[in-house]
């Protein structure tokens, strides 16, 4: 990985917010969100540099499928990254290491504290690594990355049900927020789904929605 293991950021990178308060040092939110600009970038980055034939649309499917909360835990799994955290006894009682959203960001965190520390090309090299398989995937079934929104909202009017509508809803801290989207249809309540900004929350609930749908 190329940090230190005795990095003060290495520590602060693992470190939850519920153990920071217990314990009364800095947590890995500002880490965190560093890190996912810096992930953002770099699978950007990556997808430019090593996929030339996807077109902006395109790539930016790819993107949302490589870089979002669900494959971010995946990589902090691999990555054995769970039982590092430092957590607080609440979160550590109700096994929260598990939880795909803390794993994701302790992912975060951890490529935020690489780059601070060793730079922009050893943070790249750190998750062309840990995403490069996601990537390669996503990138090699171009017809299969469509926006589940759209395909939400094809279902929807196919069978006459009408168009799917999106209520989002903001938590968390102004500077680093989440969001909650629902997704209704015929007035009912189809799904929801959480995500770092407002669309990747609406894309999620879709996503939810044609899963529960082809279940």
């Amino acid at each position: 990985m190329g940090l230190d293991p005795s990095s003060p950021r290495l520590a602060t990178a693992l470190t939850h917010s519920s153990y920071a308060a217990e314990n009364g040092v800095e947590s890995n939110e500002r880490l965190e969100f560093l890190g996912d600009a810096v992930v953002d970038l770099v699978v950007a980055d990556l997808i430019v540099t090593d996929y030339p034939s996807l077109n902006e649309g395109t790539g930016s499917l790819v993107r949302s499928r490589v870089v979002n909360e669900g494959s971010l835990a995946r990589a902090a799994r691999e990555l054995g990254l769970g039982p590092a955290l430092r957590v607080g006894r609440g979160v550590a009682k109700e096994r929260g290491v598990e939880r795909p959203s803390l794993l994701a960001d302790a992912f975060e965190a951890l490529v935020a504290a690489l780059y601070l520390e060793r730079g922009f090309g050893a943070a790249r090299a750190f998750v062309a690594e840990a995403l490069g398989e996601a990537i390669a995937e996503a990138a090699s079934e171009p017809a299969g990355v469509v926006d589940p929104k759209a395909l939400l909202r094809q279902w929807a009017e196919s069978s006459g049900r009408g168009t799917p509508r999106y209520e989002v809803d903001a938590e968390g801290p102004a500077h680093d927020p989440r969001f909650v989207a629902r997704v209704e249809l015929d007035g009912r309540e189809l799904a929801r789904g959480e995500g770092r900004s407002k669309k990747a929350a609406e894309v999620a609930a879709a996503r939810t929605a044609l899963e529960a749908r082809d279940a």
